[in-house]
């Protein structure tokens, strides 16, 4: 188990940097998962923690020590990749002991380790295979087997899960968070997938351009996103975003004009009368109601039946300049193409961003 700390981390290949003073705090067992498009430097920094990249700039320290020029050997980081690396030549045993007979470990030792790791992982019985003989599943149940022999103080994983099809990543994200758990390790994980970040961390890091976005627990990035980069990645569907004017109503309370009417908007959103945002909306939090009782409406475009819930993809205002949002309901609901309908939320449930940085103005 150990501690992290990045002090305001820089790499760059030649000329182009794409790490830009990165600074961030991991705890003891903490379970931390970077996030953010394909592209913004997350596997980038999770190979620097490895050892795998050299840093440009700034500083690592593991437990209070400045890691920057050890070894990757010698930074009790075991890293599980996303090909999973196997060895095709060796069994299923051979390649979680691989590593422990290099390090001339007793062969006692070694068997030890390694059926503890796969009575945890429950692959005793393929212990005598090779990994052409494996599915996904099980290959990447070898491939983190053959970290935890090592009893590293922090295990990073770089998108382990891509290359599973649905059903079996939803499977290995249970297997990974209970195994996070019982171990107690220092856990950082890359994903790309948003759905993966709510569900295993307990402290997400959103990355954008080889910068941090914001850090918190998944519902505090989800309910209080810093901007709207981060308001647009979390969540899924994704928050409908729509351009607005704060105005007043005939009752002279705040609202937004949209292409689409008027929508409520609390008092406490730190937005002036005049004033040109963009409106954020979950799509869970969009009512539908009859339009001639709403202030704003929508056409509804296709509706998507999932027989637990349906999404309607719906354009907002006048053909030419409509924008589309996505509502999502419980259960089974029935709507036609082109069919009017009028929308209703709670103000509070209205997220406001600043038109040109993005920045959230909720105070």
């Amino acid at each position: 188990m150990a501690t992290l700390a990045l002090r305001d981390i820089h790499k760059s290949f030649g000329k182009h940097e794409v790490i830009h003073g990165v600074s961030l705090e991991v705890k003891d067992s903490e379970f931390v998962v970077f996030v953010g498009p394909s592209g913004c430097g997350k596997s980038t920094m999770l190979r620097m923690i490895a050892g795998l990249e050299t840093i440009s700039e700034g500083q690592l320290l593991i437990d209070g020590a400045l890691m920057n020029e050890e070894a990757p050997t010698k930074r009790g980081i075991a890293m599980v990749f996303q090909n999973y690396a196997l060895y095709p030549n060796m069994t299923v045993y051979q390649n979680m002991a691989f590593g422990l007979e290099q390090a001339k470990l007793p062969k006692a030792l070694i068997l030890e380790k390694v059926m503890d790791a796969a009575r945890t992982l429950k692959i005793e019985p393929l212990l005598h295979r090779y990994p052409g003989q494996l599915s996904g599943g099980q290959s990447q149940r070898v491939a983190i087997g053959r970290s935890i022999v090592r009893n590293p103080s922090i295990f990073l994983f770089d998108e382990p899960l891509s290359n599973l099809d649905a059903e079996l990543r939803v499977h290995m994200r249970v297997e990974i968070a209970n195994l996070q758990k019982r171990m107690g390790r220092t856990t950082i994980y890359v994903t790309h997938d948003q759905v993966e970040a709510m569900t295993l961390a307990h402290t997400i890091v959103v990355f954008n351009e080889g910068r941090i976005e914001q850090v918190g627990t998944p519902l505090d990035l989800y309910n209080k996103p810093a901007n709207r980069f981060v308001a647009g990645f979390l969540g899924s569907p994704k928050m409908n975003f729509l351009s607005g004017k704060v105005g007043s109503s005939d009752g002279g309370k705040t609202c937004i004009e949209v292409s689409g009417g008027k929508l409520p908007l609390n008092h406490s959103r730190a937005a002036r009368e005049g004033e040109t945002i963009d409106v954020g909306i979950r799509p869970e939090h969009v009512e539908v109601i009859a339009p001639d009782l709403a202030d704003a409406t929508a056409r509804v475009q296709f509706t998507e039946q999932l027989g637990g819930e349906t999404f309607l993809y719906c354009d907002v205002g006048n053909e030419g300049n409509a924008e589309r949002i996505v509502i999502k309901r419980p259960g089974q609901q029935r709507f036609s193409d082109n069919e009017l309908i009028g929308l209703a939320m709670n103000p509070v449930d209205i997220y406001c961003f600043d038109s040109k940085t993005g920045a959230s103005l909720t105070p």
